[in-house]
């Protein structure tokens, strides 16, 4: 980070430079062998293109020379006499800083020093605030060169860029509505339930229909004609295809589940009863927010850095370009890891955190009389004791998510040479990846919380949780996993209010940014903050039961060894499974006559 940060320059590519050398809108340092570098540009804050109309890349280069102006030309000009105007009356020079706009008109070298006549009217746009040609045959000529002739890592930055106040936008509105469900979750009931399933169902048909309505706009729109917007059709359609596959899979979930809603209510007022002795417990997230945003914020910083590393070369005529130092822009991959590995870090902590409050809770005898303070408490065994904890875990999230993501680049640069054998292969690996992933959560989870219990380490802790709930597992995984989904539903909801706002935002901006990139971007930040938040519920959800699963293990009820949850946990979870059942009693006597877990509760 701090060698991209030092080699990179952001404002390069933030606000624009010259060919001189010279960033747009900033008091620049001299280049050696460069005459025309080094200048004072704070009023100059527009990039310029002097044949804006007949724009060539040469060596990756353009061939138009480019200047630093403070003000684009909003009428065409077309004689030097009119720039020379131009220059008078708005103090924005078009020729090379070398001529003097006295000597526009008089200078026998001004058709090589001035732009080439006409000069097209032009507006400036947040694409690296180049000034655009207006005219059509001009514009279409300018964008096909300035926008497909350059590279990926580029193109997404230009995206993310020109939308940045959009993208900006739209995580608010992911974080009111990442609050909204946390605290409809906070006061459930029967109604909001069915109201909430109901949202749930029309947004998921909502934003595929939109998505399918857009792609056939797209379709059948003649003037397409640049790569950017060839390849926001190509992304609609793999949307399309996927929020259709997920919108059939989800609702026909919610129709088989649909019975047990009234299951649902009681559930979430057993949740919400635990987080009644830690209400604070429900603002952890904002402080988990808070830091992914700082971690984010300073991600993307470098991420720019890295797009912008490069030496100053003089070329002829006192010009500067660029070299990129590409061992710098591959390290975005080690760059991505870190990104994967850091933030799951941060939610870990949440989660052992959240944990710890709850067990310190749960195993008090005395329920009117709860801890002080269990989530300061929580904290400090955390920073003192549990770290070491956070990092194994978040470590194997990232084990199992990059050669995932390896395995998709790799998918995605030889599609076109994929046998049918090859493609069936890099599905199947997906998948494999996938499923390990979402076992590795539930792993990392149960494992936080038995670190909470007993202050064992990762592999211990794990180990112990797996053995406890595979004896028990019959108990509650039912309800366990059915309150899982109801969660994940919220955070598709979430998901889906906040792509149906960006669709309809970057639509209105189809032709200048590959605005697919950026919606990604949302849809992953919007899932995010809702898992960020809702994660809470999960997480007492599944103390919860861990803590009722080492209640059952080590008490019985009688009145030597009472058991620590309250009775009406205990009515709900025998009522749900059955637990009277003579079948059940004899699974659970079986369970506690086998040699004892290792797993105490602390008193």
């Amino acid at each position: 980070m701090g060698y991209s940060v030092v080699a990179g320059a952001t404002g390069r590519l933030l606000f624009g430079y010259d060919s001189f050398g010279n960033v747009c809108g900033k008091k620049n340092s001299p280049v050696e062998g460069a005459p025309l570098s080094g200048q004072d540009m704070t009023l100059k804050k527009h990039v310029f293109f002097m044949n804006s109309c007949n724009l060539e890349v040469k060596d990756v280069r353009l061939s138009s020379t480019v200047l630093c102006v403070s003000h684009c030309p909003e009428e065409q000009l077309d004689t030097l006499e009119e720039v020379q105007l131009f220059a008078d009356n708005n103090g924005s020079f078009l020729c090379i800083y070398s001529l003097n706009s006295i000597n526009y008109t008089q200078n026998p070298n001004a058709d090589s020093l001035c732009p080439r006549l006409p000069v097209p009217p032009s507006k400036s746009f947040p694409l690296f605030n180049r000034c655009i040609p207006q005219t059509p045959e001009c514009y279409s000529s300018f964008a096909s060169v300035l926008i497909n002739d350059v590279d990926t890592l580029r193109q997404i930055l230009s995206g993310i860029m020109s939308g940045r106040d959009t993208i900006l936008g739209l995580c608010i509105l992911a974080l009111a509505l990442s609050l909204a469900m946390m605290f409809t979750f906070r006061f459930i009931t029967t109604l909001l339930v069915h109201i909430f399933i109901a949202l749930i169902i029309s947004g998921l048909l909502f934003v595929c229909g939109v998505l399918w309505w857009l792609y056939y706009d797209y379709t059948h729109d003649l003037s397409i004609e640049l790569d950017t917007e060839k390849e926001n059709m190509k992304c609609l359609l793999g949307f399309a295809l996927v929020s259709t596959v997920i919108t059939v899979v989800l609702l026909s979930l919610i129709f088989v589940l649909r019975k047990r809603i009234t299951l649902t209510v009681e559930l979430f007022q057993v949740i919400n009863k635990a987080l009644s002795n830690s209400p604070f417990l429900l603002f952890q997230p904002l402080w988990t927010f808070a830091i992914l945003v700082f971690f984010w914020v300073l991600w993307v910083a470098v991420l720019l850095s890295l797009g912008t590393a490069g030496a100053a070369q003089v070329m002829e005529g006192g010009r500067v370009e660029y070299k990129p130092i590409l061992a710098i822009q591959y390290m975005w991959w080690y760059h991505l890891i870190g990104l994967i590995w850091t933030s799951e870090f941060i939610l870990a902590c949440q989660q052992i955190t959240v944990a710890g409050a709850l067990v310190t809770c749960y195993f008090n005898r005395n329920k009117n009389d709860p801890p002080d303070r269990p989530i300061l408490w929580s904290l400090s065994i955390l920073f003192c004791y549990h770290q070491g904890t956070a990092i194994k875990g978040s470590f194997l999230i990232t084990v199992a998510r990059v050669p995932r993501t390896i395995l998709k680049y790799v998918h995605d640069t030889l599609k076109d040479k994929h046998s049918a054998w090859s493609r069936c292969m890099f599905r199947c690996c997906f998948c494999c990846f996938r499923c390990l992933d979402k076992c590795l959560c539930r792993l990392n989870q149960n494992a936080y919380t038995a670190t909470a219990i007993n202050g064992t380490d990762f592999c211990t802790s794990a180990k112990d949780a797996l053995k406890l709930l595979s004896k028990n597992s019959s108990h509650f995984t039912s309800v366990n996993c059915f309150g899982d989904f109801i969660i994940f539903l919220g955070k598709v909801l979430v998901v889906c209010l906040t792509v149906f706002g960006g669709l309809m935002a970057f639509n209105y901006n189809r032709v200048l940014q590959v605005w697919a990139i950026p919606l990604l971007l949302v849809a992953f930040f919007a899932y995010f903050v809702a898992h960020s938040f809702l994660s809470v519920f999960e997480t007492v959800l599944d103390t919860l039961f861990l803590c009722f699963a080492v209640d059952l293990e080590t008490n019985d009820g009688s009145s030597e060894k009472p058991y620590f949850m309250d009775r009406e946990f205990l009515s709900f979870v025998k009522r749900i499974n059955k637990l009277k059942d003579p079948r059940a009693q004899r699974e659970v006597s079986s369970s506690r006559s086998e040699e004892g877990t290792e797993l105490q509760p602390v008193v």
